[in-house]
């Protein structure tokens, strides 16, 4: 049976802002009652890197991703599952019935193995400690959860079957769309999508492919913060999401539903140019 399925990624900025999920909860609200099946995925990373100074710990980041030993990861887990209960309670006060759950739940993670890095000419090998990668999703579980009207809420902490893994949330969110064949991820950032020139934002592009995104980077069009933001996505393509969209969470117009009614908001990420709309996938 076909689904309308559509996985919605939140960054630590979006649920953060109490207003601005209420605004895009109230849509999740719509869309549910339209019959349309969301999974939501979130991060937490300026709450956790907050957390952990309170703690006395002192955030590393590398390449993007956090290191993580056994405090980091208590720390995670625990910021996580409160966003989590914030998230959830948010969804319900919009008349969603929502569940709040860890992704180890239904995925299966590997932890990340050590790997080189050259800092300030010297190259160095790192270890990430407990942070993870998605090796399996099971669909069906997700499946079932929506096709009972429920919109399940998931944080990024994975297992490996021995211990508990940090996995980053774009990472996640990637591997889970990927997993259940959404129809579309839909990554909602701070900004309003690929620009050709940062400070206007009727440049926005609104359809690339990974070439694209691999020429606008070497020309400079994609610059600095916009280059994580866009690999994040990148990642979801190339580990099999459909499509990707890039939507600013801070617009007060209806973002997400107006995507699902096809205008083109934010900036649509695809493996290849040509690609003339997506179909479900089959275990979907």
């Amino acid at each position: 049976m076909d689904r309308r399925l559509y996985l919605l990624k939140f960054g630590g900025n979006t649920v953060s802002d109490a207003e601005g999920l209420r605004r895009l909860f109230g849509e999740v609200a719509q869309l549910v009652s339209r019959g349309f099946s969301i999974v939501i995925v979130h991060g937490g990373g300026k709450e956790i890197s907050a957390e952990m100074e309170k703690r006395g710990l002192k955030p590393v980041m590398v390449a993007g991703q956090r290191k993580t030993d056994i405090a980091a990861l208590d720390c995670v887990e625990t910021v996580l599952r409160a966003i989590n209960g914030r998230l959830v309670a948010a969804l319900e006060a919009e008349s969603v019935r929502a569940v709040g759950m860890p992704a180890y739940f239904f995925t299966e993670s590997r932890r990340r193995e050590p790997f080189r890095i050259c800092e300030d000419g010297v190259e160095k090998e790192v270890d990430m400690g407990y942070l993870g990668d998605v090796t399996d999703v099971d669909a069906q579980t997700i499946y079932d959860i929506v096709d009972e009207g429920i919109v399940p809420v998931i944080y990024p902490v994975g297992s490996d079957g021995v211990t508990h893994l940090n996995v980053n949330a774009d990472t996640m969110a990637a591997g889970i769309a990927a997993g259940i064949g959404c129809r579309e991820m839909i990554a909602i950032t701070d900004v309003p999508g690929i620009l050709r020139d940062l400070h206007d934002p009727s440049s926005k592009i609104d359809r690339v492919s990974l070439s694209d995104i691999d020429r606008l980077i070497s020309d400079g069009t994609i610059s600095g913060g916009m280059i994580p933001k866009v690999e994040a996505c990148r990642r979801a393509v190339l580990a099999g999401a459909e499509a990707v969209r890039m939507v600013d969470g801070k617009n007060p117009e209806n973002i997400v539903i107006d995507v699902f009614e096809g205008k083109p908001r934010g900036t649509l990420i695809v493996r290849r140019r040509g690609l003339n709309g997506f179909q479900y996938s089959k275990r979907a």
